[in-house]
């Protein structure tokens, strides 16, 4: 009998990593057969799990790894007015199968159905299709007005009498998404779940906007309804996320190669290579993330988090003058004010600061470019002001941050601030919580581990930056270095019995 859901044989664990009695590993994937990029052929089906109470992280949001949130379940005037083999007709063939589109081919459409509500504004049918085109391509993006822009077409297609337009209330949550307002995206969720509870991309929003607001028993209910409702490489991308959150490695990478391998387009393809990336990287294999990462933008050209991945994964092999061409890439193809503190720093830890300085200010000026637009970009604002400006005032968005969306990052990037501020003994519960519930990566024990040392704790500092460099020896081409200095004055740790 299953201790959480009540029911038998479901086979759910009841501990982050240690496997139930009898259980059989998946191994983890190594360097595939097939030529570089390529994933290896998909391991066998494991049972789902059921009652999942950790989720996908998905960066801005789960759009950016695939969530094809134009899907529509009244295609056939459109197909009738668009033909399948179009640009157009591809976008609204692949969200009709729950397929991210190409990002031309979600041009394409845009531009049809701007063409079409320009002809005849009252129609409130093109307004749907075109405002959730919208959303998706500025939760993709992430270019500084796109959300104001698909947030009026939104409107539109909720104007005038008759019931709302299910795909624009999805439109809408996902838009409030993209902006980090889970609250928003939560009930607008409900809102078009509610109008047709069996569609289900509206459970793909749900899920992300549950995670985001910290509440674990929503979202675990809405990943086993998308589980249900439609098995595809999406909601496997989803189960990947939410097996990384609980520290189950191999589950998550079997589950992104499972959904490589049945991708149907490109740009499905390339979220799930990308997905396999970053799951390298996070373990410290930074050539085979470089492998994955180049695959994602072969099949996808324009995927900024792949060119972001490549990045990162350069820097980690030393290449760094091509790690800065990489980053200079990422930031060309999307204005994300992550990927200018990234390049900032490994141009810091290459001594070139006043370059870096100018890289932390473009990172700023996009924050404010994207506030302007509704986006919220409290986390990484707090982070960057941890590091490179003001610890206090790091301390102040961050608490604000924690108290409307609590969970092992928010608890993580707290208690850093803290200690940068000079508060190390409040951050330890807060960096403690984070190491202890979080996914097993490297920054959170290299945070942990500074504030021991801060207080005087050199074993259990010794302990945990150990750990940060055992899971990944290059997680930070600023932060990793440091690590082994301290770690070398800190030398080895005493032999014999404790001091009386």
């Amino acid at each position: 009998m299953d201790r959480e859901t009540g029911r038998p044989g479901t086979g759910l664990r009841t501990d982050r990593r240690t496997p139930l009695p009898g259980a059989v590993r998946t191994p983890r994937p190594r360097q595939p057969p097939g030529g570089p990029g390529a994933p290896p052929p998909p391991p066998a089906r494991r049972p789902r799990r059921r009652g999942l109470r950790l989720l996908a992280a998905v960066g801005v949001g789960l759009l950016l790894a695939g969530g094809g949130v134009v899907a529509v379940d009244r295609l056939a005037r459109d197909r009738a007015a668009v033909a399948p083999l179009t640009p157009a007709g591809r976008a609204l063939a692949a969200a009709a199968a729950g397929r991210p589109a190409a990002l031309g081919d979600l041009a394409a459409l845009i531009g049809e159905r701007e063409a079409r509500v320009r002809r005849d504004p009252a129609d409130r049918d093109a307004w749907a299709v075109l405002g959730a085109a919208l959303a998706e391509r500025a939760a993709r993006s992430g270019a500084p007005g796109a959300h104001t822009e698909a947030e009026r077409a939104l409107q539109q297609a909720l104007a005038g009498d008759g019931p709302a337009d299910v795909r624009a209330l999805t439109g809408l949550a996902v838009l409030a998404g993209a902006r980090q307002d889970w609250a928003g995206a939560a009930r607008w969720g409900e809102a078009a779940r509610d109008r047709s509870p069996g569609r289900w991309t509206t459970y793909l929003v749900l899920l992300d906007a549950y995670r985001g607001a910290g509440n674990a028993k929503a979202a675990d209910k809405a990943l086993e309804r998308l589980q249900e409702l439609r098995p595809t490489p999406v909601a496997a991308l989803a189960a990947a996320g939410a097996h990384r959150e609980r520290g189950w490695r191999e589950d998550a990478e079997a589950t992104v190669y499972d959904a490589a391998a049945r991708a149907a387009t490109p740009a499905e393809r390339a979220g799930a290579l990308r997905r396999a990336g970053d799951l390298a990287w996070e373990r410290g294999e930074a050539e085979t993330a470089l492998t994955r990462h180049e695959a994602a933008l072969r099949a996808e050209p324009a995927h900024h988090p792949a060119a972001a991945g490549r990045a990162r994964a350069l820097a980690g092999l030393g290449r760094t003058e091509e790690a800065l061409a990489a980053w200079a890439r990422a930031r060309a193809l999307a204005p994300h004010p992550g990927y200018a503190v990234e390049s900032g720093e490994l141009l810091l830890a290459l001594g070139r600061s006043g370059e870096a300085a100018d890289h932390f200010s473009l990172a700023r000026d996009q924050v404010a470019a994207l506030a302007r637009d509704g986006v919220r970009q409290e986390p990484l604002l707090g982070r960057l002001e941890a590091d490179h400006g003001d610890p206090a005032e790091a301390v102040r968005l961050l608490t604000a941050e924690h108290r409307r969306h609590p969970g092992p990052a928010a608890s993580d990037a707290l208690g850093w601030a803290l200690h940068r501020a000079g508060r190390s003994r409040e951050a330890l519960p807060r960096l403690r919580a984070a190491v202890k519930d979080g996914p097993n990566t490297a920054l959170p024990a290299y945070h942990l581990g500074m504030a021991h040392l801060a207080l005087g704790e050199r074993g259990a500092a010794r302990r945990q930056l150990e750990r940060a460099l055992r899971i990944a020896p290059e997680f930070s081409p600023l932060h990793a270095e440091r690590t082994r200095r301290e770690l070398a004055a800190l030398g080895e740790p005493a032999w014999g019995p404790p001091p009386a």
